[in-house]
């Protein structure tokens, strides 16, 4: 039997809560021609990432045009090579790609990363050693510039970005506030990846009780690495030290619906005038041509077993629309993936 070829097609926008109800699946036999340095490759793992959502707000954000309709979703994607017609690549070869979610590509061998299964796990290719490793690493090093004994308060610390912060600021000899939701990550926060302090985020209904609680465990804050935005951010922000640095990699919180209708923000900015702090937006694309050092500093500390990186994985090409929706009521831990 012609074995068939399934997508997921982003076919409407939502406005809150994204579903399956947004998209579209469809099958077609697997067309298997490959042009000269084309390769096909059937997906094994697809990375799943708050920035999907953002893609799909109705306003310009990192992009001036919003994820387009009525094509497959896009994201990273762990494959292995069917066939090839390029020098390089073999069937059974591992690769990078980013060719969304469908279950086969073919795909010219530039767009390809080749992966050694022998120097670690596939999977971190879409975790630690990829794009929220070079998040993490860059957008807390770069941006952050912790020193040892600063207190670094990180929120969506039990993501798969905020648990490579945790992990990455201990090694500056930072001091570290991991702040999630629900007593079994914030232990795990603490038991696992070595955060001096946690904080359930759940356990306050408002910003003055959560930061008056922050600042009996960790008094002030010099780096805040914010993924999360919302009643954290306001409870964190008026406790930032003399030239503090925040670090905004996401604001999860708004994502679904609160993009296209943000709240007002400048209430917090006087804080940022009265302690000289700095504010800097990162973004992964920014070092995409950085990821050979990244890797040569991270990859090593992945091989001895140093770094945790987490993996949550959803079995089933049918669950990706769900899995997706999952990243925002805070059901996993670590890295999220769908497996094929």
């Amino acid at each position: 039997m012609q074995p068939m070829h399934r997508q997921w097609i982003y076919r409407r926008r939502p406005d809150a809560t994204v579903g399956s109800e947004h998209y579209a699946l469809i099958e077609a036999p697997l067309e298997s021609t490959l042009g000269a340095g084309q390769v096909l490759i059937e997906a094994r793992y697809f990375s799943v990432d708050p920035y999907m959502r953002i893609g799909q707000s109705g306003k310009p954000t990192y992009d001036a045009d919003a994820h387009p309709l009525n094509v497959v979703q896009q994201g990273g994607v762990v494959a292995q090579v069917l066939a090839s017609n390029a020098d390089g690549f073999a069937s059974g070869d591992w690769v990078r790609s980013y060719t969304g979610w469908q279950t086969h590509a073919r795909v010219a061998a530039g767009e390809l990363t080749l992966l050694d299964p022998a120097l670690a796990p596939v999977t971190t290719a879409l975790g630690v050693l990829g794009m929220p490793g070079r998040t993490a690493w860059f957008g807390l090093t770069e941006a952050g510039r912790p020193h040892a004994g600063d207190v670094v308060v990180v929120s969506g610390a039990a993501g798969a970005v905020g648990s490579l912060v945790v992990q990455f600021a201990k090694r500056h000899d930072a001091r570290v506030l991991a702040i999630a939701g629900g007593a079994a990550k914030c232990g795990w926060l603490r038991d696992k990846l070595g955060a001096d302090w946690t904080l359930d985020y759940k356990a306050f209904g408002d910003a003055d009780a959560m930061g008056a609680a922050i600042k009996a465990m960790a008094g002030g804050v010099d780096v805040y690495f914010d993924n999360v935005g919302g009643i954290v951010t306001d409870a964190v922000i008026p406790l930032i030290n003399r030239r503090a640095r925040i670090v905004i990699c996401g604001q999860i919180s708004q994502y679904s619906g609160g993009l296209d209708a943000p709240e007002m923000g400048p209430r917090l900015l006087h804080h940022m005038l009265y302690q000289r702090a700095t504010m800097q937006g990162i973004l992964a694309r920014d070092y995409v041509h950085r990821m050979d050092e990244m890797t040569r500093i991270v990859a090593p500390w992945v091989r001895a077993g140093e770094i945790v990186f987490e993996e949550t994985v959803i079995a089933g090409f049918d669950q990706l629309p769900a899995a997706l929706n999952s990243l925002f009521t805070g059901e996993h831990r670590g890295k999220l993936l769908v497996q094929a």
